[in-house]
Order: structure tokens, then sequence, then C-alpha cells
């Protein structure tokens, strides 16, 4: 067993990190790079947990295991929860970055989305990995190296993941949820690679419902009115799911700074003042993370009808390639022997441009009412947009 055992189809990264874990060619600052699903988070906790374990990464230690369940003293895990991440923030991570290991040789610092810092934030990080205090190692995580400054980039180890085959996902969703051969197929298939979004496709019945009603949505747009019903639609669901994944993170927090301050706890009186500043601190960390998953939620759509169009296309120039929506090809073939290729490519620049859209902050509704009515008539969008 090894902590490393949760990464598919990443030998060549895996061998690298794992010899840096056993005292060879170790450096301070690494970048983990890989397209979506590739498990760039996966794999730099997983080289985390076998910095700060005894015997490299063994799976059973108590070091393991707390590094595993996210409660290791020595392994600060930063999810920037807004759309960027402010100067301000990255100030707080470097003064605690600045901490001596407490239980192993290394503090270690994982940080996900490293691109977005903004170029304030990223300036400030420099000068910690230029000269990083003893003991600390900083694993940042970005889809490219191009993603990342470059002063950043030059001064980090880099390590490239690939995408893992879709018989590697199902097998792994198989071998450690017991999902059935059937289902784990579909889902390494219809998350196109993505590790994370295949298991939540494989375990949650609702997440497969809202994927099934999006696909449906292009079969659907006989009118103007029924496309503003859909767009309304997407985004209350979207709403929904995000409110289901942040509330209960949301109460945990406050519960958590409460315990931290003593609340409710015998000869601790006169720390409602504090605990109110603290929560008032909170609450702006609770917008920021409400907004950051409500734009996954929105990426989540807009990937799936990408894939429906590009199945579309498929068809469209007689390629024998696997459709990712393979049980949906009477619908697809339907598709597209009543439309053109052109028009095909010209839907798919509408989703393009939606996402466009919604990261320049236009209202949500009206990004997907304009997508779904050229979706209805491609003409809408010149070819030269």
């Amino acid at each position: 067993m090894s902590v490393f055992d949760a990464l598919i189809g990443q030998d060549h990264a895996v061998a690298e990190l794992k010899r840096a874990a056993s005292g060879n060619s170790m450096t301070h600052a690494w970048l983990i790079t890989g397209p979506p699903g590739s498990g760039r988070s996966t794999s730099a906790l997983a080289f985390a947990a076998a910095l700060v374990c005894p015997n490299g990464g063994c799976g059973t230690c108590v070091d393991c295991l707390n590094a595993i369940a996210g409660v290791h003293v020595d392994i600060e895990h930063i999810v920037p929860e807004g759309i960027i991440y402010s100067i301000d923030d990255t100030k707080a991570l470097i003064e605690r970055a600045a901490l001596a290991p407490s239980r192993s040789h290394w503090h270690v610092i994982v940080i996900e989305d490293v691109d977005r810092f903004r170029n304030d934030a990223a300036s400030v990080l420099l000068k910690s990995l230029e000269e990083p205090p003893p003991g600390t190692v900083w694993l940042l995580c970005a889809p490219t190296s191009d993603d990342v400054f470059e002063t950043i980039r030059s001064r980090c180890r880099q390590v490239v993941l690939t995408s893992p085959t879709l018989e590697s996902i199902a097998q792994q969703l198989t071998n450690r949820y017991g999902i059935e051969k059937d289902l784990a197929l579909f889902s390494a298939r219809a998350a196109q690679g993505h590790i994370g979004r295949a298991k939540a496709i494989a375990t949650d019945e609702l997440v497969r419902q809202r994927r099934n009603e999006i696909l449906d949505m292009p079969n659907r747009v006989h009118s103007v009115v029924s496309c503003f019903e859909m767009a309304a639609t997407i985004v209350a669901n979207a709403n929904a799911d995000t409110d289901s994944i942040v509330e209960p993170l949301d109460i945990q927090d406050e519960k958590n700074i409460r315990t931290a301050y003593g609340d409710g706890v015998e000869g601790f009186k006169g720390v409602e003042r504090q605990i109110k500043s603290a929560v008032k601190a909170l609450e702006k960390r609770a917008k920021d993370r409400r907004r950051r998953v409500l734009s996954d939620q929105y990426d989540r759509v807009l990937l799936d009808l990408t894939g429906f169009y590009r199945d579309v296309l498929i068809i469209q120039s007689g390629s024998d390639l696997l459709l990712i929506n393979e049980e949906l090809r009477p619908k697809i073939e339907k598709l597209a022997q009543t439309s053109s290729s052109a028009e095909t490519l010209k839907r798919i620049d509408v989703i393009r441009e939606t996402r466009d859209n919604l990261l320049a902050n236009v209202n949500p509704v009206s990004a997907f009412e304009s997508m779904l009515v050229t979706f209805r008539n491609p003409q809408l969008l010149s070819s030269g947009s």
C-alpha cells in the first residue's frame, strides 16, 4: 500500500516524486501541472503525505492517515475560494509558511490553482520561493506551466501529468469504490477523462440526472420561450447544487471558529465580540467559496454541452471515433442529419463565448439565454465572431 495508489496513469510522475520523498533530488518548490482531471491536487497531496511519512508514504502510519484525512499538522492545503487569490491572502499564507514543522522534517504547503494568483499576489509569493524558510516545501498546482507567471515557474521543479485513459479511470472506480463495470466505463467516458467528475457521476444519482437534463436541451430548443425557460433552469439548478455543497462547509467553519474561541466552554466569557469579528471575516470567505463553486457548476454544464456537439461533429465528419455520449447516439445522429457541420462549429463557438461572458460577470441567465437561442439558430452567431 502507498499514498500514491490513488494516482492513475502517472507512473513517470510517481517515480519522480517517490525518489524525491526518499531524499534523492529533493527541492523546496514544485509545480505540478496537467489537464483537468489528471489528478494535480491528488498528486500534490500524496507527495505531501510521503514527505511527512517516516517511510516515504506507506499509507498506513499515523502521519499518512492524518495527511490523507487532511488533518496533519505539517501540511497546509490551500484551495483559493474566489476567482482570484489576493495579495492579503498570500501575505497571511507566507506568515504561516514560516512556521517550523512540528512532527516531520517538512512543512508542506499545497496550493491548488496557482494560476488564479494576481500579479501582486504572485510577486509576494515569489519572495518566499526565492528564500524559503528552512524545512518549508511549496507544492503548486496549475493546468499548464504557461498559466503560471514565468517568475514563479522558473523557480519551481516541474512535474507534468497526462490525462489517464478511460479504462484506467473505470478500473479505479471499480477497485476503490466498488462501482459496477458498465457504470464505471460510462462514468469515465461521460466525464471526458476527469477523475473527480467520473466519481461524482458514478456515485451520485442527482449528478447523472442533472447531466441528462443538460444533454437533452439541444433537442428542445424549439422556441425562444423554451430557450429562456431552460436558461433559468440551468442557473436555478447550479445555485441549488452550489448551496448543497457550500452550506455544510459554512456551518462547519463557523462551528470551528466558535470552538477555537472557547464559545460555550465554562470559564470562557466575553468572547462574543471576538467571535463576531471572526465570523464577519468568515462571511467573505464563504461568499468567495460560493462564487467559485458556482463557477465550477456552470463550467460543468458547458463541458457537457461541448462534448455533445463534439459528438455531433464526429458523426457529421464520418469519423469512427468513440462518442463521449454513446448512449445518446440516436439523438446525436438525428441532429447531425438535420444540421450542417458549420452550424455545429458555431454552436461550439458560442459555448466558448458563454464561458468568456460568465468570467466577465455577465448575468448568468442572460448568458445562457443567448447561448440557447444561438443553438436554435446558429446564423445569429456571425462567422467572424
